[in-house]
């Protein structure tokens, strides 16, 4: 009955979307392809604010950068609020996502930060010799084999690694400064991929107070706010649980990932 009276106020609405997991181009993680339907769904409602809810433990970089400037890009035109509320963690590509946000809300226990850059692998060329192993390789172009993990590992392809790592991490600065500015303590050292908890992200500027998404969004908002989560659809495939081996593959590699920060 109330849509059929014009002059009364409508309550406000805020599309809630869910940035959960690794952050990846395949199908089981968080990426460009897969979200840019829900955030510009979200956007598309002309609502009062978008929300963010984040639990990453990071990824890839180029993935964060992407889903993070849709957010923004979409945010500044269509000249709507961007609230991001972190529960375990938003580290790494994970805080990449949250500096999309005008700003940020932590738990107390929430581990932010971790503005770094890791390439990891494992290395094999002592146990292949043990078994009677022999690595063959024939490239064209000296770098087909850059760090190949049956080899030993090179001085020269670790410098290549850092000087790949390097740029990567500067973008990954210039967003945090770009989002955060004046917030942050310009005395910390912030880019050295530590982590934070809680009051102490606070203190350095990386987040903006404790809070919990319901709760704030009502003082923000009003109490009749309604607030209206946006969630990825599973493929045909993850329903009949038909890509078994990736899924456990893939969750094996999560895993690890989510254990650097104790989860």
């Amino acid at each position: 009955m109330r849509r059929f009276i014009p002059f009364l106020p409508k309550p406000a609405y805020v599309p809630v979307i869910r940035l959960s997991g690794v952050i990846d181009a395949g199908s089981r993680g968080l990426n460009d392809e897969t979200l840019a339907p829900l955030i510009d769904k979200a956007f598309r409602m002309k609502p009062a604010a978008v929300a963010l809810l984040i639990n990453s433990p990071g990824g890839s970089a180029v993935q964060s950068s992407l889903i993070a400037a849709r957010i923004r890009r979409l945010a500044e035109e269509k000249k709507v609020p961007v609230h991001a509320f972190v529960e375990d963690v938003a580290a790494s590509g994970g805080y990449w996502l949250a500096t999309a946000a005008d700003d940020i809300w932590v738990d107390a226990s929430s581990i932010v930060g971790s503005i770094g850059v890791i390439f990891a692998s494992f290395g094999f060329p002592e146990l292949m010799a043990r078994q009677g192993v022999e690595r063959r390789v024939v490239t064209a172009g000296k770098s087909k084999s850059f760090a190949d993990p049956f080899l030993p590992q090179k001085p020269e392809d670790v410098d290549r690694l850092k000087a790949l790592q390097t740029p990567i991490h500067q973008a990954f600065i210039a967003q945090v400064k770009a989002s955060r500015g004046k917030r942050l303590d310009e005395t910390a050292d912030l880019f050295n991929a530590d982590i934070w908890v809680g009051e102490q992200a606070i203190a350095l500027g990386l987040a903006d107070g404790i809070a919990h998404m319901v709760p704030k969004l009502k003082a923000l908002y009003g109490a009749k706010v309604r607030l209206l989560p946006l969630g990825r659809k599973r493929s045909l495939l993850q329903r009949f649980g038909l890509s078994l081996v990736d899924e456990t593959l893939g969750a094996i590699e999560d895993r690890a990932i989510w254990a650097r920060y104790g989860l």
